[in-house]
């Protein structure tokens, strides 16, 4: 599979999923990946958090990653090693914070609606569409701009590198970003 395509298990969540339920406040202050991804929705009901596995793709409804402004809570879902969240919606703050970490999102209303779990998705980002089964939603394909940041793994990494590409470096210091 290429980067474009991700396949795996559907783990299905409702609607308002709030970045608490996502990562809960107690671990905030944790910066080791793994710890996060070891909390990932741990007070979600019935035990989803204990179900959700490297691989597994989150399904959720409307406005899903609403709440606190975390980066973690989008770490925490790349920490377990799910490729991709597919939503009816998402709240714009954690929308916004997926694509600067590098966690892929796609928003579905008819896909999310007809999706169950332990569903086999395939979903292709550059040919715009989800697929279980035989059935096929249609989504909005990638703009290329936002298909590199996601690839290089989040907007810092993608900066770096275009900062690498043109020749410039960054100080070690509060300085200005210099053209060498």
């Amino acid at each position: 599979m290429s980067a474009d395509v991700v396949e795996g298990r559907a783990v299905v969540l409702g609607d308002d999923v709030n970045t608490d339920n996502i990562l809960p406040g107690p671990y905030l202050n944790l910066t080791d990946p793994d710890e996060l991804g070891a909390h990932l929705l741990e007070t979600y009901p019935g035990d989803v958090g204990g179900r959700v596995g490297p691989g597994d793709i989150l399904v959720a409804g409307r406005n899903f990653g609403m709440g606190s402004s975390r980066e973690q809570a989008q770490a925490a879902i790349l920490a377990r090693g799910v490729p991709v969240v597919l939503a009816a919606s998402f709240a714009r703050i954690f929308l916004r914070n997926a694509i600067n970490v590098g966690l892929p999102v796609v928003e579905s209303p008819e896909a999310s609606a007809a999706i169950s779990d332990d569903d086999h998705l395939r979903i292709d980002f550059a040919a715009g569409y989800v697929e279980r089964g035989g059935e096929r939603w249609q989504i909005a394909p990638r703009p290329p701009f936002m298909a590199e940041i996601i690839q290089a793994g989040g907007l810092v990494e993608w900066t770096r590198r275009r900062l690498q590409e043109r020749g410039a470096s960054a100080t070690t210091h509060d300085g200005p970003v210099t053209e060498t």
